[in-house]
């Protein structure tokens, strides 16, 4: 038995098993990040002071799901988003188009209006923001005959 190796199958054995067992973590992890919903800022509304923006991002889970939207407040200009205001679950704002508007009535106060929405929460109605109380309602009913059909365009639509 001089000169002989010892067997080399063991080894070739244990490649495959990690392999083999490889294989399906990695397509599960490639699943899981490819099936989060998408989170797109689709509108930045400013105050009319310039100073606090209204910030409208709108969730997207998939092919059988509906759009989500939040409302955010950040300070003009600033990538940081603030406190979260409002959130709609399936909102419209005609028959043929998704999302909400954001219009400011004043400084410290902002609406987000839309025709119809499966669900929909005021999350704060008032909230210090930027050294003021803002402000935050619904306004349901309201019909935007302008936009245009399906889903709101990352921020080119309000720009």
């Amino acid at each position: 038995m001089q000169g002989r190796s010892a067997p080399n199958w063991p080894r070739r054995i244990g490649l495959a098993a990690v392999i083999v067992l490889a294989v399906p973590v990695v397509l599960i992890v490639a699943l899981v990040l490819l099936m989060r919903p998408s989170r797109d800022v689709v509108a930045r509304v400013p105050s009319p002071d310039g100073r606090v923006d209204a910030v409208l991002i709108e969730t997207n889970g998939g092919a059988t799901t509906s759009f989500g939207y939040e409302v955010h407040l950040a300070k003009h200009g600033s990538g940081r988003l603030g406190p979260r205001v409002a959130s709609l679950y399936g909102a419209v704002r005609s028959e043929h188009a998704y999302g909400v508007d954001l219009q400011w009535q004043s400084a410290d106060s902002l609406f987000v209006c839309f025709m119809r929405a499966r669900s929909a929460a005021i999350e704060h109605p008032a909230v210090e923001f930027d050294h003021r109380l803002v402000h935050t309602a619904f306004r349901e009913g309201v019909v935007d005959s302008t936009a245009p059909g399906g889903m709101l365009d990352k921020e080119s639509e309000r720009r």
